[in-house]
């Protein structure tokens, strides 16, 4: 994954649009790319059909998903998963960042999650007291997208990572220990472990998190 490793950052401040452009830029290749895009106020993505799904996730700003007579508005933290085999085109009338994440047919995809409506990635997971609460939203035999909760005082310990993953902060405040050092992270920010890293995940307050695995 080319995205540095080890450290608190953001992919809405570290990808700003540049004015007039759409900016694209994967980070990661196979068939469950992840791709970042950056798009400024008045640009267009015309519509195009694939024959997978695309997990779009909006980091910043607001964006309108449209094709074949339907047009859906996200803003920031809000999730779609576009239908397949069909036309799906991306405007923006501010300037905008978000991730997209390729979703083959096949994946398995959870069942709240439906092709078409928008969603709020937060919302996906309550919090319980004393509790983890943990959402597979779609997974592969090379990738898997989990949202979790964290009551306050709960944590992960510590243990390798089998694969490259990326973190994305939803809301409150968590701490995360990677290969020794403690960095805290806020809603609408992020974290990359790189194979192998050592890390923990501890709650300072109620957290919430987006965690995506590639093991390709």
């Amino acid at each position: 994954m080319k995205e540095k490793v080890g450290e608190v950052f953001s992919i809405a401040r570290d990808n700003a649009p540049v004015r007039g452009c759409t900016i694209s830029r994967e980070v990661h290749g196979g068939t469950s790319s992840i791709t970042y895009f950056s798009l400024a106020e008045g640009t267009d993505i015309s519509a195009e059909i694939h024959p997978y799904h695309k997990l779009i996730l909006v980091m910043s700003g607001s964006i309108a998903v449209y094709g074949e007579g339907t047009e859906r508005r996200l803003g920031s933290g809000d999730g779609l998963l576009t239908e397949a085999d069909k036309a799906v085109g991306i405007r923006a009338s501010e300037d905008a960042v978000y991730t997209e994440i390729s979703v083959q047919k096949e994946d398995r995809m959870n069942t709240v999650i439906k092709a078409g409506e928008v969603f709020r990635l937060a919302d996906l997971v309550p919090y319980q007291d004393g509790k983890i609460v943990n959402m597979d939203v779609v997974h592969n035999d090379s990738m898997k997208f989990v949202v979790m909760s964290f009551d306050e005082g709960t944590g992960l310990a510590e243990h390798a990572a089998p694969g490259e993953a990326l973190i994305f902060a939803l809301d409150g405040e968590g701490i995360i220990g990677y290969e020794g050092k403690e960095h805290v992270i806020h809603a609408g920010e992020n974290f990359h472990f790189a194979k192998g890293g050592r890390h923990y995940v501890k709650a300072s307050g109620k957290f919430k998190m987006a965690l995506l695995l590639t093991l390709e």
